[in-house]
């Protein structure tokens, strides 16, 4: 299953990374988003069957509506069409497979990992960051007088590097023979080199990341540049809340309390040995066994200095630690 992905590049540099698609027909009915939801126009790759050697690029509507359609029917499930169902004669796509092919373009697309009650969104995008071409069908009708095109994403079953997210996955054209053949409609028929087509991808020959993504995301009209971002690596996101929080602790640590190695102020030195000498003095007086109680020890004002200053200032330097 493919409900959403994302192009967010400006139209010129789509151009440049697609030099053998020369036109775009349509071309402002499409806006970058990061978040591309069905119902919303995409460039898609189509080739003109009256030249078979010219691929052109074509702002489609996300949801097929057939050709014999009076209305556009929104109750109409054709976001996806399933690859098993290509294969099989007849049905509801044998129109438009053999001859309205098409590939639709992408920076890469979100799929969602159930978790209890919980789903997560994730992105799936190539390794080299190059743009993702997904197979499709499309389709072109007239509708209260006014031309529509539209297109579907072919989807297969998930390969096994990515079963544990879905079980389905988009058909990915990661090759110029695979588009080729994919967008040649000279055949009018669906073939056996397109069922092989549709197969599920071999990861050793096209390489895919993958990774969690903010859940924002799953709201249709919601935008921004963090949707393609992985989650740990955002600076808005959890883990780098809590990265602050922990060297702001660090922080008033080190401004609170010194180091274990620095040694001690001078005052706090000379008053570490005059409470030396004062225990030393007061070892040599012994107290009455007799009476303990009545008999108390010399004052001195040595002893006063050492008692009250410096176990102030020790007990207050464990209690920062």
């Amino acid at each position: 299953m493919c409900g959403r992905f994302a192009l967010r590049l400006d139209r010129p540099r789509i151009r440049h990374a697609l030099p053998n698609a020369a036109d775009w027909e349509d071309e402002d009915l499409f806006v970058p988003r990061y978040n591309i939801a069905p119902r919303t126009y995409a460039p898609v790759i189509r080739r003109v069957q009256s030249d078979r050697d010219r691929d052109v690029l074509h702002s489609m509507k996300w949801g097929l509506v057939p050709h014999w359609s009076k209305v556009e029917d929104k109750s109409l499930n054709t976001t996806n069409a399933r690859s098993e169902n290509l294969v099989e004669r007849g049905g509801f796509w044998a129109a438009v497979k053999g001859k309205n092919r098409c590939a639709v373009v992408c920076q890469g697309y979100y799929e969602w990992l159930t978790k209890g009650k919980d789903k997560l969104p994730h992105f799936i995008k190539p390794k080299d960051d190059q743009l993702m071409l997904m197979a499709g069908l499309y389709d072109h009708a007239i509708i209260d007088g006014k031309s529509l095109w539209t297109f579907s994403i072919v989807t297969t079953d998930a390969c096994p590097s990515f079963g544990w997210l879905h079980d389905r996955q988009p058909v990915i054209l990661f090759t110029e023979d695979a588009l080729n053949k994919w967008l040649d409609p000279s055949t009018q028929s669906w073939t056996p080199e397109l069922t092989q087509l549709v197969q599920p991808y071999n990861d050793k020959q096209y390489h895919l990341d993958c990774y969690q993504v903010p859940k924002e995301v799953g709201k249709v009209g919601n935008e921004s540049p963090s949707f393609i971002e992985p989650v740990k690596e955002r600076k808005d996101g959890i883990q780098a809340m809590f990265q602050r929080q922990i060297q702001g602790t660090s922080k008033r640590k080190r401004t609170e309390s010194p180091p274990c190695h620095t040694p001690p102020p001078k005052q706090e030195q000379e008053q570490e040995q005059v409470s030396k000498k004062v225990k030393h003095a007061d070892s040599s007086v012994t107290p009455s066994p007799s009476s303990p109680r009545k008999q108390t020890p010399k004052k001195s004002s040595p002893r006063k200095v050492a008692v009250v200053p410096d176990k102030g200032k020790i007990t207050s330097f464990f209690r920062k630690t």
